[in-house]
């Protein structure tokens, strides 16, 4: 019956075991877990030789061997083998299993890889290594490589984030880049201007290594520590002020701020920047008490190095940007990122003398004191002007809308005049239009009916032309009547002219026909001409030009003879027997009957004769 080590499933321990017919199959764990030996025999586990991840059989005790080196593997000497090494954070110095994967510091709490921390004390212990690099958290600024001296031929690994200095008797000398370097002598020229070996070997070098990271540290806070007094210059009061938020910060010039910051020490953390509580230290502090000493705050409180010139930086600007930009305290909130850029370019002023740079600064809260009679006051003259100035600008409103009613009003009216006049425009256009038509529409008809009695335009102004010269009675009764005749036909043409808008030829032809008119006219006429008693004959005026007597008057056609006697009488009754003037539409019959009005004779029935 062989005995073996099983390791508990449940927290990790070993535990030993029999093999055998006669041995238990189950067996308790100090932990109160029961471990079943038939199925939890094969397990995974690192070897202490090796250090290889192997599978094995625990069931076969101490004849188990690691598949890789063949070394034992699950004897209770192996697995309680026990190898010191440093905290990779605190540098403490501890005792740990080989064969543990992690091991977390007593001291500072920090998480170690148990393989990875021997193996670099193991190139620690020979004074050689083979890489050179750093995977440590984001927190670290600048951190420095334990080992001190190199090989040549060794591989310094920068990352992307990261640059790397080598130092020698304070003096910073190559600096590398992101990326992979073997280091020969032509990789380290300043290095090797001032090296010189101390132990005669050409292979090894002697040089501090310190890796400077480069990425931005994020969330940083930062608040005042006292008030800070500045005057206002609306109220003319003043008030104190807090102020907090945060910031972020880089490396800028890895050299800079080596030299001027870290200097000799082994690293650099981002709570070294501003200072604060180290919780881990105090929690430590308070396990070590074990309740039987009070652990005060203020002795775990790292230093900032940087903590008095922001804060100082931070008070003095704070209170000369309000007053430069004219900022008002009740209304501060939201002119913050204005305040906040203000304030990053003056500190960024300082900061760049160590190396660093804040890309970004935020004053997140500005806390008031609202307990302080003066700015209690503040903001009562405040609300006091702005209700006055709230006043002013709706009478302003008020005015400005009452004077563009009226404006409105006075385009209205003048929009509807325009438009009236444009609709009385628009009727007469469409009633002269009307009329145009209908014009059009008369013209065409009378033409058409021209056109289908037979004769043209120009014959149908000859037939007006004679139709309007008979019916003024032009004829043949006297010189008189025949000039007035024509002087009366002229005025017809020329109206006639005018209102029918005769053409060029038409016109013509119509003027033709009334010169021949005229002749036939003026050729029938005889002159009116009369003797008078003197002997002068053929006299055309009204008097003799020879003895002055008067042209006798001839009877006219209206006179009339009265049956009493009286001839040439003119008046409507007769001045010697006083009968009135027959009607001219009387007539006598033959028969005897005299004075007959109708169209036939009463007495015999004879018609009127024509």
């Amino acid at each position: 019956m062989a005995k073996f080590v099983i390791e508990c499933p449940n927290c990790g321990r070993y535990a030993q075991a029999r093999s055998g017919f006669f041995a238990r199959k189950k067996i308790q764990c100090s932990c109160g877990y029961t471990i079943n030996v038939k199925t939890e025999k094969m397990s995974s586990r690192v070897c202490p030789h090796c250090g290889n991840v192997v599978v094995f059989d625990q069931s076969k005790g101490a004849k188990a061997k690691c598949p890789v080196c063949h070394e034992p593997i699950n004897t209770l000497a192996e697995q309680t083998q026990l190898v010191e090494i440093t905290c990779e954070q605190c540098g403490v110095h501890l005792q740990v299993s080989k064969a543990a994967t992690t091991y977390t510091c007593p001291v500072c709490d920090h998480e170690n890889h148990v393989a990875e921390r021997i193996a670099k004390e193991k190139i620690k212990k020979e004074g050689l290594a083979s890489v050179i690099k750093y995977e440590g958290d984001n927190e670290t600024l600048v951190w420095k490589h334990p080992i001190e001296d190199f090989n040549y031929g060794s591989q310094l690994i920068v990352h992307e984030s990261q640059e790397a200095i080598f130092f020698r008797d304070g003096q910073a000398l190559d600096l590398f880049g992101p990326g992979r370097y073997t280091l020969e002598t032509q990789q380290l020229p300043m290095l090797e201007k001032i090296y010189k070996p101390l132990t005669g070997s050409q292979n090894v070098f002697h040089s501090e290594v310190y890796f400077i990271n480069m990425t931005t540290q994020m969330g940083v806070k930062w608040g005042t520590d006292s008030k800070v007094r500045l005057f206002d210059p609306g109220s003319g009061m003043h008030v104190e002020l807090g102020a907090s938020g945060e910031f972020s910060i880089r490396v800028t010039n890895s050299r800079k701020f080596l030299v001027k910051v870290v200097g000799t020490e082994g690293g650099f953390k981002q709570s070294q920047i501003i200072g604060g509580l180290n919780r881990q230290k105090m929690a430590l502090a308070k396990r070590l008490a074990q309740g039987n000493e009070t652990v005060e705050e203020e002795n775990y409180i790292d230093k900032g190095y940087f903590r008095a010139m922001i804060m100082t930086q931070v008070k003095s600007y704070l209170a000369s940007v309000i007053r430069e930009s004219g900022i008002n305290v009740l209304e501060i909130d939201e002119r913050l990122m204005e305040l906040s850029e203000a304030l990053r370019n003056r500190i960024n002023i300082a900061l760049a003398e160590y190396g660093l740079e804040m890309p970004e600064f935020y004053v997140s809260r500005v806390v008031t004191p609202d307990d302080d009679p003066n700015f209690k006051r503040m903001k009562e003259q405040y609300a006091e002007q702005y209700l006055r100035v709230r006043q002013e600008q709706i009478l302003q409103r008020e005015a400005e809308a009452a004077a563009d009613r009226k404006a409105v009003e006075a385009r209205t009216a003048a929009q509807m005049k325009i438009i009236e006049a444009q609709g009385a425009a628009e009727a007469l256009r469409i009633q002269k239009a009307a009329e145009a038509d209908a014009y059009r529409m008369q013209a065409q008809a009378e033409a058409q009916e021209m056109q289908m009695k037979g004769y043209t335009y120009q014959q149908e102004s000859s037939r007006m032309i004679g139709m309007e010269a008979m019916k003024n009675g032009i004829g043949g009764e006297g010189l008189g009547s025949g000039l007035g005749d024509i002087a009366s036909l002229g005025v017809t043409l020329g109206t006639m002219g005018g209102i029918m808008n005769m053409t060029k030829e038409t016109m013509d032809s119509v003027f033709d026909q009334s010169n021949d008119m005229g002749r036939q006219i003026g050729s029938s006429m005889q002159v009116d001409s009369w003797d008078c008693t003197c002997g002068t004959k053929g006299i055309t005026s009204r008097f003799c030009p020879n003895c002055g007597s008067p042209k006798p008057s001839n009877q006219s056609s209206s006179s009339w003879n009265c049956v009493c006697g009286q001839t040439n009488l003119t008046s409507a009754f007769c001045p010697n027997c006083g009968r009135p003037k027959p009607d001219a539409n009387h007539w006598d019959c033959p028969c005897g009957e005299k004075n007959i009005k109708g169209n036939f004779c009463p007495h015999c029935g004879r018609r009127k004769p024509q």
